[in-house]
């Protein structure tokens, strides 16, 4: 069971630990955003500087997972993670004095060393889970951690934007909050078991560009992983795409106000946790790429469904949850949307899992650190590909049913590049009867 993870020293700081970073960095970027675009800029700007914000925060991941990849093989994992909240506690502070001083230029650049951080903190959270837990624990563990990001995300968000628009101490609570959280991440990390070199002999490469390309390779060594590795990709650029046309969704196809925002990302948030649940109780334990196609299959097939039962045209004003929630026309888009979150957590976490258990230990922590390199750029692509189709004249709801028919697309073509994972689902969901 993976809620008896909670109960082991070697597993529950560093969920609370992931579970506090993801927290705080949610709370800051949704503070800015809201500063940025109600209190620091025009309207006018306010779209180029949210999409300059989101750069600075994505492009550290580019410059900077492979070298962290590099010292989380060659150092104690544990050891590392308290040095990267430590960080978190100098970057906080600044951002604190961003927001005292209502410094858009200081808090762009606290947002770059806080993805710089988060790069860091990739590999080391994904990379220890082996050395600490047994194979039959993985599932559980990256269920946990999968769906907790996401509810973490969520409320840091919600949090944020609440925080920051306080009448007159609305600065001074979203700087104490922060400085607060930062605090408590580092006090708990500071009880992770020690996770000792898995390759003390390591010459490190200070190159990021040079070590980027190693570690790409090194992650093709393997095609399973590689294989896993684009899935797990191919999920981000998913959840970003639909992630990102909420707020579209809800006034132009939906007609509702910013509550009904809220309620897409609740229910996104409970289907994404819910899918990874349901994905460590299928496998009972067994890290296997059977349940991924599965997952896919219901992001395919759930991604549609907008297309086939569109919601109900939006009225003049803009619609509460209740008045959105009354008209039943707006149901299958509803229970699509989670129904999509939910196939999204059963895709994804046997992927994170098997990644985890496959890759050799003295490397490991390089090859999350090349998926975490390719998950950033399908983000990109994310937002660019968004961006073309809507330009193109094709709607919110078209660009979900793109989203939905590329997955198919990406689904077979990792069933006809891994043999592991063709024979797994068809062995799981393909045995003939008797």
């Amino acid at each position: 069971m993976s809620s008896a993870l909670l109960a082991r020293r070697r597993f529950l700081p560093l969920f609370i630990t992931q579970l506090l970073g993801a927290f705080n960095d949610n709370v800051f970027k949704n503070a800015l955003v809201i500063l940025i675009t109600f209190q620091a800029a025009s309207c006018s700007d306010s779209p180029l500087l949210v999409t300059v914000a989101a750069g600075l925060f994505i492009m550290p991941f580019f410059l900077f997972s492979a070298t962290a990849g590099q010292f989380a093989d060659k150092m104690d994992k544990a050891r590392m993670i308290r040095l990267t909240k430590l960080a978190e506690i100098g970057i906080m502070a600044l951002g604190a004095i961003g927001f005292l001083m209502h410094s858009v230029e200081l808090l762009m650049v606290v947002l770059f060393a806080m993805g710089a951080q988060s790069a860091i903190f990739g590999p080391l959270k994904y990379g220890i889970l082996p050395q600490h837990l047994e194979h039959e624990a993985l599932m559980g563990a990256n269920a946990l951690l999968q769906g907790s990001t996401f509810i973490a995300i969520l409320a840091g968000t919600v949090l944020g934007g609440t925080l920051i628009v306080v009448p007159e101490r609305g600065a001074m609570l979203t700087a104490i909050g922060i400085i607060v959280v930062a605090l408590a991440g580092w006090a708990v990390s500071r009880s992770i078991p020690d996770a000792p070199s898995a390759d003390p002999q390591l010459v490190l490469d200070r190159n990021p560009f040079r070590q980027t390309w190693r570690v790409a390779r090194m992650a093709a060594e393997q095609r399973d992983v590689l294989v896993a590795i684009v899935g797990i990709s191919w999920f981000w650029f998913v959840g970003a795409t639909f992630l990102q046309l909420f707020p579209g969704f809800t006034c132009d196809v939906l007609g509702g106000g910013p509550s009904v925002v809220v309620l897409l990302l609740c229910t996104f948030t409970i289907g994404v946790a819910g899918g990874s649940w349901i994905s460590a109780r299928i496998s009972a334990g067994r890290v296997s790429l059977a349940l991924a196609p599965f997952g896919a299959m219901g992001l395919f097939v759930f991604a549609l469904i907008p297309t086939v039962l569109p919601p109900a045209a939006p009225s003049a004003a803009l619609l509460s949850i209740e008045q959105v929630l009354m008209d039943a026309a707006n149901w299958p888009s509803l229970l699509a949307l989670l129904g999509l979150s939910t196939s999204g957590g059963i895709f994804v976490v046997p992927l994170f899992a098997f990644v985890q258990q496959q890759s050799p230990p003295e490397r490991r922590a390089r090859v999350i650190a090349a998926a975490n390199v390719l998950n950033a750029l399908f983000m990109v692509l994310s937002a660019l590909t968004t961006i073309v189709l809507l330009k193109a004249g094709i709607g919110i709801i078209g660009v979900f049913a793109i989203t939905g028919i590329g997955t198919l697309v990406v689904l077979a073509g990792m069933l006809a590049s891994s043999v592991t994972m063709r024979r797994t689902f068809l062995a799981r969901f393909c045995r003939p009867p008797g």
